[in-house]
């Protein structure tokens, strides 16, 4: 421990406190701040987190959130602590669009408006502003949050309304919303497709977009977070039959996606995506009908070989898998 740099130390000390202790932190002196606000810091001390006795889920009923840790073993949860809202809102009026090392994107359905909210530290910022940026329409409009290169915080916010079809960017660092154009096919702004959130992987924010009837046309769109360029990929080569659903999750700074098709019975394969082609990683067995009530609806994670699938209702599913373990947890929306 004597022949180390003290840098080096203290990097190691920092990394094991809570996200609350590591905010205070910042403000000891201008090293470390600068430290604690790197991109490196961010990954490896979250990082630390995704083991599978340190999974937690964040729910939130009605006028209440809480967080509580998931129990593997037995496909259950552990006791639950409160999470106090430090914003103004309704009853069921909270949904999360997007979320990046701790940090989520929200909308208030009440009022369409964008806040960028820290569950651990509480803290929280609006991103709407009085000409009409940060307001978000649920089934019309899509946001991603992701890091550029200057380790700043942003959200790319695309807007389908009637009259107005855009892409705006905001910026943590100086606080402020810009336009940017959007060099790709312009009817994916057609509400007649459907956009996934989007999911920050390796400096590019991609999305699934998807017409809204069967067989129509799927896609991947993939933003580069630096140059600010779209470009579009093919979706996985899935069967067109019934429904077709992906849902994207970065593993270990690897895209993948949950490719699933069918109508009555599902089938789901595991891509991952090489370069601008999709490689198929397995196929699970199929998974027999489960009633539209009960459909995925809030999150799904993977953890010990297993992929669980909650519920609209809290309820948990078990598909077993013969794979290693990812010990990560990702929430996910579902069409």
């Amino acid at each position: 421990m004597a022949d180390l740099p003290i840098h080096t130390i203290v990097f190691e000390i920092l990394m094991r406190l809570p996200a609350k202790d590591v905010g205070r932190s910042k403000s000891v002196c201008k090293q470390w701040y600068a430290l604690l606000s790197t991109q490196d810091f961010v990954r490896i001390h979250c990082s630390r987190s995704l083991v599978s006795s340190n999974q937690r889920v964040l729910l939130i009923d009605d006028l209440t959130c809480s967080v509580r840790p998931i129990i593997s073993k037995s496909n259950d949860y552990g006791p639950s602590s409160i999470v106090t809202f430090p914003f103004h809102h309704q009853n069921n009026d909270v949904s999360i669009l997007s979320h990046l090392n701790g940090l989520l994107c929200v909308c208030l359905n009440h009022t369409y408006e964008l806040l960028l909210w820290n569950p651990k530290t509480t803290a929280f910022k609006r991103l709407s502003t009085p000409d009409s940026h940060g307001f978000y329409i649920n089934n019309l409009d899509a946001v991603g949050l992701y890091v550029d290169a200057d380790d700043d915080y942003k959200v790319l916010h695309i807007k389908r309304r009637s009259g107005v079809l855009g892409v705006y960017v905001y910026s943590r660092e100086v606080d402020s919303w810009r336009n940017i154009p959007f060099i790709t096919r312009q009817e994916y702004l057609s509400p007649h497709f459907n956009w996934s959130a989007g999911t920050f992987c390796g400096g590019t924010l991609y999305f699934t977009v998807c017409e809204c009837w069967l067989g129509g046309t799927k896609r991947v769109i993939c933003f580069d977070v630096n140059s600010e360029q779209f470009k579009e990929i093919s979706f996985p080569p899935v069967p067109s039959i019934g429904m077709v659903q992906g849902v994207l999750v970065n593993v270990k700074n690897e895209l993948h996606m949950f490719a699933s098709t069918g109508m009555f019975e599902m089938t789901i394969d595991l891509w991952t995506l090489q370069g601008d082609y999709w490689i198929k990683v397995l196929s699970c067995p199929p998974i027999p009908p489960i009633s539209l009530s009960l459909w995925c609806d809030i999150t799904h994670y993977v953890t010990n070989g297993n992929w669980f699938v909650m519920t609209k209702l809290g309820k948990l599913f078990t598909i077993e898998m013969d794979m290693k373990p990812f010990e990560c947890f990702y929430p996910v929306s579902w069409f």
